[in-house]
């Protein structure tokens, strides 16, 4: 029977790396444990992983540090935080290497696997045969290829960024509020979610610096809206 999905589970608590194992294992995922970050980067490396769980405090090679390497060779492969951690610089530092989303422990399997499906379902949908392209102005984005195209220059988006930015196209010249974006996009609305969808938020418009019809304005109080002329 062929597995959900191929899991890199860093963790380098035994105890917990094996219970989070044995549930995703009887869930039907095909699991790769590693006990440290160095071990865990060539584990990736070997390929075949659909998405990374990563612990924050590890040996050898910390989380962060894992997770920067990871999207150094992956901008589309899901990393999600497993931490103790629980400030919020933490967090924030997290969503800057490139992670989708974090878990604090303690935390039950049953949040953990739903986290998990909501970005296998989106990768998914990513490979899928449909190509999915939006006109932003002058700008031409490809969901389906993580790129923004301004003529003949080209550039490179992460799968984050992708789906904001494809949220935004589908709802363009409308007033979108803060909670909805979050909720729709990166499947719960949180504090420190909107914190790291306003560093997203900075990159796109650095990329809208080239089209002056396209404006990603800020409805203070609200939320944001996507101007395009």
């Amino acid at each position: 029977m062929q597995s959900k999905a191929k899991v890199l589970l860093a963790e380098d608590d035994t105890s917990l790396a094996f219970v989070i194992k044995d549930n995703l294992e009887e869930e039907g995922y095909e699991v790769v444990w590693s006990a440290n970050g160095e071990a865990a980067m060539q584990q990736f490396l070997k390929g075949g992983i659909d998405i990374c769980l990563l612990d924050v405090m590890m040996p050898v090679k910390d989380g962060f540090t894992l997770a920067k390497k990871i999207r150094q060779k992956s901008d589309v492969v899901p990393i999600l935080f497993i931490t103790a951690k629980s400030l919020e610089q933490d967090k924030l530092d997290g969503f800057k290497t490139g992670a989708d989303d974090y878990i604090t422990k303690p935390f039950s399997m049953k949040e953990l696997l739903l986290r998990m499906e909501v970005f296998l379902r989106r990768t998914k949908k990513m490979h899928s045969e449909e190509v999915m392209e939006y006109k932003v102005g002058k700008l031409r984005f490809s969901y389906t290829n993580l790129r923004l195209y301004n003529g003949e220059e080209e550039h490179s988006l992460t799968q984050r960024e992708a789906d904001l930015l494809k949220f935004f196209c589908t709802h363009a010249n409308k007033v979108l509020r803060r909670e909805e974006i979050l909720l729709k996009v990166w499947g719960k609305d949180d504090y420190f979610l909107g914190r790291s969808m306003d560093v997203f938020i900075t990159r796109l418009r650095k990329h809208f610096k080239a089209e002056p019809a396209v404006i990603l304005e800020t409805i203070h109080g609200i939320g944001f809206r996507l101007n395009v002329l």
